[in-house]
């Protein structure tokens, strides 16, 4: 679909319009969002379409649409299926060599299990390698419930940083402000920065680089906008 419209606006009930009429989600729903903030930029996405609409130029505007739709349709579900990532989380799984590796993700990673414990108190299981080992259910259910407790703006928002990294642990620290987005960041890429270093990237493997940091700092700019 190509751009059809000449103004983009938010009404009062923060519903983004093009020339007077709702943007809907693709369920058909109004667009109404009750962030200004975030309004307003979801907003500057549709007026900053020149051609075609791209999807992937307006991730504040996906995000958005999950938050009506998906995650809004079932907020309990969608929470539950983020806090499994407490069960493998990548943090908990360490390398057993090279030392300089394993020094690297102590650097980076102790500390937000230390704010983790401290924060829900409860204990991880370390592991050496990657073969997976339970979690106590204690911290299973102490993490649920944190992530069980956000709204579903802030679970779409969410979905992102811990899909991508592969740690619930590190998502929350980023969420309650115990870590900035380039220390999360760093943390979740150690191992992929580490294999870049010994071996190079490739086209394919900077094209997905590129694309996770695009969607990662999507979802941090997203909770920025709500909070």
């Amino acid at each position: 679909m190509k751009r059809f419209w000449t103004d983009v606006a938010v009404d009062t009930a923060g519903v983004v319009t093009l020339d007077g009429k709702p943007v809907r989600t693709p369920g058909r729903v109004p667009l109404a969002i009750p962030f200004p903030a975030l309004a307003g930029a979801v907003a500057d996405e549709w007026r900053a379409v020149t051609g075609e609409i791209d999807p992937r130029g307006m991730p504040l505007t996906g995000l958005a649409n999950a938050a009506i739709e998906l995650v809004g349709a079932d907020p309990a579900g969608f929470a539950a299926g983020l806090a499994t990532f407490a069960q493998s989380d990548l943090l908990c799984y360490r390398a057993e060599d090279p030392p300089t590796l394993v020094e690297r993700q102590a650097e980076l990673w102790d500390p937000l299990l230390d704010w983790a414990r401290g924060r829900y108190d409860v204990h991880f299981e370390i592991v050496a390698g990657i073969m997976h080992k339970p979690q106590p259910a204690v911290t299973i259910a102490r993490l649920s419930d944190a992530v069980a407790v956000r709204s579903p703006w802030e679970l779409a928002g969410l979905a992102p940083i811990v899909t991508i990294g592969g740690s619930l642990i590190a998502a929350l620290a980023l969420i309650e402000g115990a870590a900035s987005a380039d220390r999360i960041w760093r943390a979740v890429e150690l191992d992929e920065d580490w294999q870049a270093e010994q071996w190079g990237r490739d086209d394919l493997s900077l094209a997905a680089l590129d694309s996770r940091r695009r969607d990662f700092d999507a979802g941090v700019r997203f909770l920025t906008l709500i909070a």
